[in-house]
């Protein structure tokens, strides 16, 4: 049925909320997350901002959706059943159902399947582009990531687990110092209502422009190394329940709630394998058999005495190693593909296995040594770049989105 279509009464069945280029936003839409934020604020007992000031951030969040929706089409960004799939059976195995299970489960709620895998498909079609077009063009220097380090280790930030709700108030790159000023009084206003005790939830909703508004600012659980850097500075002292005074960051001025607060563990070990191996890949030239009677020959050598990284250098076709006389180094599980890693995981050290297959050709390989490393400088590295990714990534990706929207035509109809 056309947008604009008349019921036998002669109302619309449906209507246009808003223009987004080439697009709309449905009324239909805009009813229906207004009507799960009512559902919502009702279960938890939340007390929600005057009408007009709700319909005003759904609409424009709905706004935002469709702008970067249409971006995608634009630049061919799709989603595959199959990623689509994957989604829906992790959240059935998070819920403790079969995927099969999943459309009677959401009935149960009253949520339509077909609709739940359109909003499902849309969210993570948002969360590609965002990752395509914000996400690979940050970099992380080495300085950044040893000064994360430095603080890794002496900041109780880092060292902790938080749960954090945000209200974040923008007042534009392009603002007069008047228009400033207005945002750092608001920012004040919000926090003495705060300090008597209003619900930091229903404040966040009426007045966060933040991508989490509409759950009540809430940036849900994590590590200490995901924090934004914007809250290093404030986070140090509080405790759970505190709320920290309006501070400036950039274009915006920030409230930050502490939900829930505890240490977080920083040792951590795992059991590694040193390896090496000789791959003979199939082609045009060489079938399969081929492949392997040649591994079966190395082998054949390598037990009579000759040495088996002087038969890596001769045949392996495995680039990263074949120089090395085959040798991976050391590897953590999971490194290497099921196959390989069967293998090694059953055979003793200075072993040679017989012939394998995987989906690279057909191995021989040799466990050399095994250990218990101390990976914890590892995962200080790792989790420092991805600290800093995610603090680039909330600051770059609202700078993103405020250039599309500016770009965009878009003519709201509530």
């Amino acid at each position: 049925m056309a947008v604009g279509d008349l019921s036998e009464t002669g109302e619309f069945l449906d209507g246009i909320a808003a223009i987004v280029n080439e697009g709309v936003v449905l009324r239909s839409q805009f009813n229906a997350q207004m009507n799960l934020i009512l559902e919502r604020a009702e279960k938890q007992g939340m007390q929600l901002p005057p009408a007009g000031v709700l319909e005003e951030q759904v609409l424009e969040r709905l706004i935002l959706s469709e702008i970067q929706l249409q971006r995608a089409e634009r630049i061919g960004l799709q989603v595959s059943d199959a990623m689509l799939n994957n989604s829906i059976a992790r959240i059935a195995a998070q819920n403790g159902v079969a995927f099969e299970d999943m459309p009677a489960l959401l009935a149960k709620d009253g949520v339509n399947y077909t609709e739940f895998r359109r909003d499902l498909r849309d969210e993570i079609t948002i969360e590609q582009l965002r990752r395509i077009e914000v996400g690979q063009s940050i970099n992380v220097s080495d300085r950044e990531v040893q000064q994360c380090i430095v603080d890794l280790e002496t900041n109780v930030v880092v060292n902790s687990d938080w749960v954090l709700s945000h209200i974040l108030l923008p007042f534009g790159a392009s603002a007069t110092a008047e228009e400033r000023d207005e945002v750092e009084q608001l920012a004040n206003d919000i926090y003495a209502q705060l300090q008597d005790d209003a619900d930091f939830r229903e404040l966040a909703i009426r007045y966060s422009k933040g991508p989490t508004a509409l759950e009540g600012g809430s940036l849900g659980p994590m590590r200490g190394q995901n924090v934004p850097t914007l809250f290093a500075d404030i986070l140090p002292g509080m405790k759970a329940g505190d709320v920290s005074q309006p501070f400036r960051k950039g274009t915006s001025f920030h409230i930050v709630k502490v939900d829930n607060l505890k240490s977080a563990v920083e040792r951590s070990e795992i059991n590694q394998v040193k390896a090496r191996h000789i791959l003979i890949t199939p082609n045009e030239i060489i079938d399969d058999d081929t492949a392997k009677q040649r591994l079966d020959e190395a082998l054949a050598k390598i037990r009579a005495g000759e040495d088996f990284g002087e038969q890596a250098k001769l045949l392996s076709d495995d680039p990263g190693s074949a120089n090395l006389g085959g040798d991976l180094g050391w590897a953590g599980p999971g490194t290497f593909v099921p196959e390989f890693d069967a293998v090694i995981n059953e055979a003793e050290i200075g072993e040679v296995s017989e012939p394998f297959r995987s989906q690279f050709g057909w191995h021989i390989v040799e466990v050399l040594d095994r250990r218990v490393y101390d990976n914890t400088e590892d995962l200080k590295k790792l989790n420092c770049d991805m600290r800093i990714r995610n603090s680039k990534m909330e600051e770059e990706t609202q700078l993103w989105m405020q250039r599309l929207r500016d770009e965009a035509f878009v003519d709201p109809r509530i």
